[in-house]
């Protein structure tokens, strides 16, 4: 590659950053990266009607969450219609373009004919050889490429391969409307070409777009850049992707989800990109393997649960502060309290024992809950199932034996229990699940020793009694 690289991700902000756009916006990234260049952003804003500020922000807000900034400040491409229009009027002062003075009832006449006959809709050059003067004296024109006619198109995609579209096929699209502004298509030639972009990455919806944007690319004279269309993400079945597949905004796995950020980029980079058997891929070593050969050309399928399992991995991975910090505001707002530093503190040394099964930040705050309620607790059905009479009197036995305990260790809080349950004649199961029951109000927490320890030597024995009092009511 002769020129340093340049790719861009251009999203039009009508909504939040999809899932699709987010796997768009990596592998532009990542090639960028993997080969010395630069990312580059461009809001494409021209749909003024729905286009707002807080689509905006969301996008942004997505792509710093990923770690996918921009390389430079974005481009809005809003602001650079002049431009767009400069680039209109030059084609037609070269004989490129010409002004079309078809009126809307000419254009639906002509679409219903089509229609009629069963033939492509497509504007037929009727104004592409006649002259201005033939029409109405101040009658309102559009501007329209003058697309090739005779031979065919070539592109050399970089993961669909070779395609060909014969010439006959493309119509003189419009370059600017009735009231000068640019059309989606000029804008992206234009921008693509005055930000240097060396690669276009995008999904392969696109891939008809291309035949007709070097229309104007070859018109002006300009590089052709290497596109790369990249198959589209479909859902687990097979058909497109949609909400119950998973195509949420970026911000629900965050937010709603509780994803880490390093196990969306690990999963995206995997669906429909790979090298050999390896599933588990850091950002760093990521960018030292990714290239377009390695995209496939076929539909991915997104998979909610491999996304799950992926998050545990990197949930097991992470730093247990960072943890803390990421799980304290949604405990905060599960409980509707405040998490001081004192107990964030505790949330961190909670995470050794809360972070291995948990597949998401919710679980992990769920699972977390426990050690910021206070007495009396509120028992679920099969908690309070389990605090029956026989139960009270274990937990007093247990009450009393760990009153007893000098040091509070995780070991020294396991070999009481197990004295307990030697001395009940039980199963360490048997007494483990009501003492879970009692100190949680649930069924499931972590380890016992763990919960024991955590909550501490005062904090379990006024559960433990709290509980016993609540059994015996």
């Amino acid at each position: 590659m002769n020129k340093p690289v340049v790719t861009r991700f251009a999203p039009s902000p009508t909504g939040f950053l999809h899932i699709g756009g987010a796997r768009t916006a990596l592998f532009n990234w990542l090639f960028a990266r993997h080969h010395g260049g630069k990312f580059l952003l461009r809001i494409e804003d021209t749909d003024r009607a729905r286009s707002t500020e807080e689509a905006v922000a969301a996008i942004f807000d997505g792509l710093d969450w990923l770690g996918l900034g921009g390389d430079e400040p974005a481009v809005f491409q809003f602001e650079r219609t002049p431009r767009h229009a400069e680039v209109a009027n030059q084609l037609l002062e070269a004989g490129h373009a010409y002004r079309c003075y078809a009126t809307p009832e000419e254009l639906a006449e002509l679409r219903e004919q089509q229609r009629a006959a069963k033939q492509p809709m497509r504007y037929d050059g009727r104004w592409r050889d006649r002259a201005p003067e033939d029409a109405p004296e101040g009658a309102p024109f559009v501007i329209r490429i003058k697309a090739p006619r005779e031979g065919e198109t070539v592109i050399e995609d970089a993961v669909q391969g070779r395609v060909v579209v014969q010439n006959a096929e493309l119509d003189d699209m419009i370059l600017l409307r009735s009231d000068g502004t640019p059309t989606y298509m000029l804008a992206v030639v234009v921008d693509d070409h005055d930000m240097g972009v060396t690669h276009v990455i995008r999904g392969d919806d696109h891939l008809n777009n291309a035949f007709r944007q070097l229309s104007i690319i070859k018109a002006m004279g300009w590089e052709e850049p290497i596109y790369a269309h990249i198959p589209l993400i479909h859902g687990s079945d097979g058909a497109k992707l949609s909400k119950r597949h998973g195509a949420l905004g970026v911000d629900a796995y965050r937010d709603e989800m509780g994803m880490l950020p390093e196990a969306v980029l690990n999963y995206l980079l995997r669906l429909g990109w790979g090298h050999g058997d390896e599933e588990i891929i850091p950002i760093a070593r990521a960018i030292d393997l990714f290239d377009i050969g390695g995209v496939g050309r076929s539909p991915s399928r997104f998979d909610i649960k491999k996304l799950e399992n992926l998050n545990g991995h990197y949930i097991r991975e992470a730093d247990d502060a960072r943890l803390a910090a990421l799980v304290a505001p949604r405990i905060e707002k599960r409980l509707e309290i405040a998490i001081s530093d004192t107990n964030l503190s505790l949330l961190t040394e909670a995470m050794a024992s809360l972070k291995p099964r948990a597949k998401n930040l919710n679980e992990i705050a769920e699972g977390a809950e426990f050690l910021f309620k206070s007495c009396p607790l509120d028992f679920d059905e099969k908690a309070t199932a389990l605090l029956d009479d026989s139960a009270r009197a274990l937990l007093d036995k247990t009450a009393d034996a760990l009153q007893s305990v000098q040091s509070w260790t995780v070991e020294a809080i396991e070999d009481v229990i197990r004295r307990v349950a030697e001395d009940a004649d039980l199963g360490l199961g048997k007494v483990a699940q009501p003492l879970r029951a009692a100190l949680t109000g649930r069924t499931t927490s972590p380890g016992i020793f763990d919960v024991l320890f955590l909550l501490g030597k005062e904090g379990s024995l006024e559960r433990l009694a709290d509980a016993g009092h609540a059994a015996a009511g």
